[in-house]
């Protein structure tokens, strides 16, 4: 009998290809994103993100690690059962606050907290592990050296001619309804140029995008929704004439009144030819294997959005899929190439804002 561990690539170190000229392209990362940072700074007066700027809601609840795994599943966090508190923030992911009818990719930062374990370097001592993911299956550059370039064509609009964003995002929002209905799906270097759907936040699927080690195997993770109050947000509109900030503003009507359940899914890898490290791109076929479910994540009712809960996580936290476990390391270019950005941008924001920021230890009790 065939054991079904072995249908899937096992890890080793080999699965990754560093480029030659890799630094390189990461330390120009790093000075990009600075740029964007200095410039929203110098025209905002308070430090944000280079990334991600804008946030749309913050919720604390539990992730818990589902029962009777299989073998494969059943590695590094979710290696046994278990109950931790988690904080998320939902965000978009330009570098500069736009209004929403600017419509761009849409993020979920997880932090789950009090996990145990071999750390990854850089976060030795913490005990969090964190999920940063976007509504889609595949990142929008292949490799580290595309996405400079890509990047630095986004930083030069850094805080400029928003009424002309508004302009060009109705126009991608044209393009990728016609690439949608030709191919199928979405092209994700239109969504990020302003082509995303204006559709309800809390409906989506959000993805790693990129691969991380999991345990003894390879995979890339997802958080989806699953409760039926959330599903049926999905592809929902957001209501016309929302104001500048519609998205948050549904957020936080939502879970006024509801609470939310998602599930934690893993694609596990079976090989490098079809589901490719290095190219960070590629989606991975859902065919050859299918995103299974390792852990849930329930939160109550509560205030999504105010200044206090935006003081508390936009400035006194960071997320980077550098927060973790060895169990469950980053791979690949883009993953590589992004890790100093993190550190930098979460320097900048600490020192420029006089607001120190800390990985916590236990539950935090958002305002």
């Amino acid at each position: 009998m065939v054991d079904a561990r072995d249908f899937y690539l096992r890890y080793s170190p080999d699965v990754e290809t560093v480029a030659d000229d890799e630094a390189e392209t990461a330390k120009g990362l790093m000075e990009t994103m600075r740029s964007v940072s200095e410039k929203t700074l110098a025209d905002g007066g308070h430090a944000i993100r280079s990334v991600h700027a804008k946030s749309h809601g913050f919720l604390e609840g539990e992730l818990q690690v589902a029962s009777g795994l299989a073998p494969m599943l059943a590695q590094g966090l979710f290696s046994k059962p278990a109950t931790y508190p988690v904080i998320m923030r939902l965000s978009t992911i330009p570098g500069d606050i736009l209004d929403d009818s600017v419509s761009t990719p849409r993020g979920l930062a997880v932090k789950i907290i009090g996990v145990e374990g071999e750390r990854l370097e850089g976060s030795e001592g913490d005990v969090t592990q964190d999920l940063v993911l976007v509504n889609g299956p595949a990142f929008g550059a292949p490799t580290p050296k595309a996405f400079l370039a890509t990047l630095k064509l986004l930083a030069a609009t850094t805080d400029k001619a928003e009424g002309f964003k508004k302009v060009v995002s109705g126009a991608m929002r044209g393009l990728q309804e016609i690439i949608v209905a030709t191919t199928g799906g979405p092209n994700a270097t239109v969504a990020t140029m302003g082509g995303q759907p204006e559709t309800n936040i809390l409906g989506e699927t959000f993805y790693s995008q990129v691969p991380v080690r999991f345990g003894d195997y390879v995979a890339k993770l997802c958080v989806t929704p699953v409760a039926p109050e959330l599903t049926a947000l999905t592809d929902k509109p957001l209501a016309e004439n929302g104001g500048p900030n519609a998205i948050r503003a549904a957020v936080v009507e939502f879970f006024r009144a509801n609470g939310g359940l998602w599930e934690v899914r893993a694609q596990l890898c079976t090989g490098l030819d079809d589901m490719p490290v290095e190219n960070a791109a590629t989606v991975w076929p859902e065919s050859e294997s299918s995103y299974q479910t390792v852990a849930r994540i329930r939160v109550k009712p509560q205030t999504a959005w105010s200044e206090a809960r935006s003081s508390a996580v936009d400035d006194g936290l960071s997320f980077s899929p550098w927060h973790g476990l060895a169990a469950h390391r980053p791979l690949g270019g883009i993953m590589r190439s992004r890790k100093q950005a993190y550190e930098m941008g979460k320097r900048f924001r600490a020192e420029r804002n006089g607001h120190a920021i800390a990985e916590p230890r236990e539950a935090v009790n958002l305002p």
